[in-house]
Order: structure tokens, then sequence, then C-alpha cells
């Protein structure tokens, strides 16, 4: 019998190499469910769109005015899904999205109603009250309007969400007329929520990027107060730096400002605390008996302190001058600007670094220029040019600026002499002239 083994696997082979040549048609069928993008129509079909789509959005406004709002919310989607280039498509998006959030919708889904309005129609003339309509929602979500009390918000979505929305609100005019409150309720949230570096960096974003509206001022205030608070918490140095800066620019920019009393007022207990600060860490190096470091800490604490630290810092750094005077002087030596045991000016010759005062030349280059206040003797400049005299002897004409000529002795001639052309002989017709004899020598 023969075998027959071989063939079948040779037919086997031939048709599998067959198929693998045919072209499968599964990308062909994928490829009916891409999404496809929509182009544009041309000015003669955007028109019939338009006229299509105008009778359409009638019908729904009709159906609205008859309380169908599921019937009229179902036209005003149709229409934005089969005329997306029409202006009735852009009024159909925004009265889809009024109906969502009038309807009692979930305000994640009301403000995403009106952000696809916004991506989509960002030229339509409904534009600002889509923006207006989001931030009521944002507003909704932290829980209304906030007092400017340091009280805690009751939100109805979490802090992070509603973050987002505002950031969106942003993101859609960053320069509009909501993006400065948009950006200070972000940092009252991450205050609200004990994000302390969070709502720093959100309440100076406003300070940066809004510096001329009323937010502006009320988030520098913030910033030092949340600063504020923080020092008076712990002994963080930064946090009282931080408090100071904040504070004395608001001060500074604001001088009337609704806050200005509360600022300084803040600014003082910040004094107060850093004084107390110094004095607690001078008292502890008095202990370890370096009384270096402790001078400049008390010197630090009668800067920044009240009356009552003051006081105290005083009489401490006389009782150490008496028993140590070398360190006090070498506490004085190293930061000459924050010695303050001396009432009045300082005696700058008695200084160890005293080198003596500036040479001339760089005195005078530090010097600013002055203004003329009085009398120069400057006389203006004539506005017709007068006359010069010409002779000497004559009378100045009225407004010359010149003396007149004085007359000398001897009148000098216009000019030198002429010497006398020599006269030459003519010579014979028809002969060449002779040149004269040179003289001679």
């Amino acid at each position: 019998m023969r075998d027959l083994t071989l063939p079948r696997l040779s037919l086997c082979a031939i048709a599998a190499a067959t198929l693998s040549a045919v072209p499968s048609p599964a990308p062909a069928f994928l490829g009916l469910f891409e999404k496809k993008e929509k182009v544009a129509p041309a000015s003669d079909e955007r028109q019939q769109q338009e006229t299509a789509a105008t009778a359409m959005l009638m019908q729904a406004r009709q159906a609205q005015n008859e309380g169908r709002t599921g019937r009229a919310q179902s036209i005003y989607q149709q229409i934005s899904k089969q005329y997306p280039f029409t202006v009735a498509a852009s009024e159909a998006s925004y009265a889809n999205a009024l109906i969502v959030k009038q309807t009692g919708g979930a305000l994640q889904e009301s403000f995403d109603a009106f952000q696809t309005f916004v991506d989509q129609y960002r030229s339509s003339a409904r534009f600002e009250d889509a923006i207006q309509q989001q931030y009521e929602i944002a507003e909704t979500a932290k829980g209304g309007k906030k007092e400017r009390s340091l009280l805690v918000l009751k939100f109805k979505m979490g802090g992070e969400d509603v973050v987002k929305m505002y950031q969106k609100i942003i993101s859609n005019a960053p320069f509009g007329k909501l993006a400065p409150l948009a950006q200070f309720s972000i940092g009252e949230i991450y205050q609200d929520m004990g994000e302390k570096e969070k709502s720093v960096a959100a309440y100076q974003t406003v300070v940066d990027n809004y510096p001329n509206t009323k937010q502006a001022g009320e988030a520098q205030f913030r910033i030092g107060s949340i600063s504020s608070v923080a020092a008076s918490r712990s002994e963080d140095k930064s946090n009282i730096v931080a408090a100071r800066d904040a504070l004395t620019t608001y001060m500074a920019t604001n001088p009337k400002g609704d806050r200005a009393t509360e600022a300084e007022q803040g600014l003082r207990q910040i004094n107060a605390v850093e004084a107390t600060q110094s004095l607690s860490v001078a008292k502890f190096y008095m202990r370890m008996a370096k009384s270096k470091a402790a001078a400049i800490y008390l010197n630090e604490a009668l800067k920044y302190g009240s009356p009552e630290a003051s006081a105290e810092a005083r009489s401490l750094l006389a009782e150490l001058a008496a028993a140590d005077p070398d360190a006090v002087a070498d506490a004085k030596k190293g930061q000459p600007d924050q010695d303050y045991t001396m009432a009045g000016a300082k005696n700058l010759k008695n200084r160890d670094d005293y080198i003596g005062p500036l040479a001339p030349e760089l005195a005078r280059l530090g010097q600013k220029p002055s203004m003329r206040a009085g009398n120069d003797n400057f006389l203006p400049i004539p506005l017709t040019e007068p006359t010069l005299p010409t002779k000497p002897g004559e009378a100045p004409a009225p407004g010359a600026l010149l003396p007149p000529a004085q007359p000398t002795m001897e009148e000098k001639p216009a000019l030198l002499p002429v010497p006398i052309k020599p006269t030459v002989p003519a010579p014979p017709a028809g002969e060449l002239p002779v040149p004269p004899k040179p003289p001679a020598p």
C-alpha cells in the first residue's frame, strides 16, 4: 500500500499559505465604527441647514413653553447633532444645558453640559452667559458665598472636585471678570481643607495674575493671616518672615484698605511672637554660658518686641554686658545694624571697621543730582538774533550779547599790499620774446 501522509501534509501547507495571502476584512470592518470628523458645509448648504435648524429650534421652544421639557430637550440635542455648524445649534446647546440645570440635574452634569457648549461654540454670543452659569454651579457646589471669616465650609461636593470646576472656569476665560473670583475661591477651599501650602500658592496666584482687582488685596491679607497662624503654632521662622512680608506688602499697597487695621494689628502680633521666641532663645544661651549668642538674640528681641519684652531684653542685655562685656561687643561687631542699645546716632569713627570718609570723587558719584531752585543768573535766549557792532566806537544794538569793539591806536589795512607788476618792453614784430635776465645776486 502506498503512503499518502506526505501529500496530505503538503496540501495542508498550501491551503494555509493561500489563506494567509488573502487580505483580512477585519480592519475594514472595524473602520465602520470609527468616529469621523465633521466637515463644515459650503455656504449654500449651510444656509439650507440654518433654515432647517431654525425651524426645529422654534418647535423645541414651543414645546418647552407648553411644559413638554423632555420633548424640547430631545429636539435641542437633535439640532446640535445634525446641524452643529449653525447658529441655531449653539442656541440649542445652551438651552439644553439650561434644562439640565433647571430640572435638578447633578451639579457635575450641569457643569459638563455648559462645558460642552463652551468647547463647541466659543464664538457664540452666549459664551459669557455660559461661564456665569458655570461659576454659579461651582459656588453652589462649594456651599454658597463665604464670609470673610475662618469658618469651615460645608461642601456639597468633594473639595478637589470643586477646585477642578474653578480651574476649568479659569481656563475657559483666563482674563474674564470671573477668573480672579474663581482663583480666590480655590484659595478659600484649600484654606478650609487645612492645606496651607496650596492655599498660600492659590492666593499668591491671585496677587500675581490679577494685581488690580479687589481680590488681590484680600488674597495678600489672607497670605499674611495664614502664615501668622502657622507662626504662632510652630517655631519655624520662615512662617514669621512670610507673614511679615505679606502684611507689610498689604499695608504698602492698600494703605486705606478694609483690612488695614487688621493688618497692622497682625503685624504687631507677629513682631511680638518673634520677640518672645528670640527672648526665649537668648535665655537658653545664657543658661548655656554662651554670651555672644545670647546678646544677638536679645538685640532681635529689642528690635521686634513689645514694651514688656523690650524692657526685659534690655535688662538682660545690661546684665550680660556687665558680666561679659567682650562677648556683647563681639555681638555688636558682627551685627552693627541690629544693635538697639544705643539711644542716639552711632559714632562711626570709633568702630573698628571705620577707615575714613569716602574720597571726594566717590562721594560726588554717590550723590543724586539736584534740581535748580533759585536764580542762577541765566538769561533767556532771545527770540530774534540781534545785530552785532561792525565798527569800533559804535553803541551795541538793543539786546546785543557781545560788548562793543574797543578802538585801536593804529588802523590796520584790510589786506596786505600787492607788489607792483614789473614793466617788460614788448618785442619787435616777428621776433620771439626774450625772457628777462635774473637779478644779480
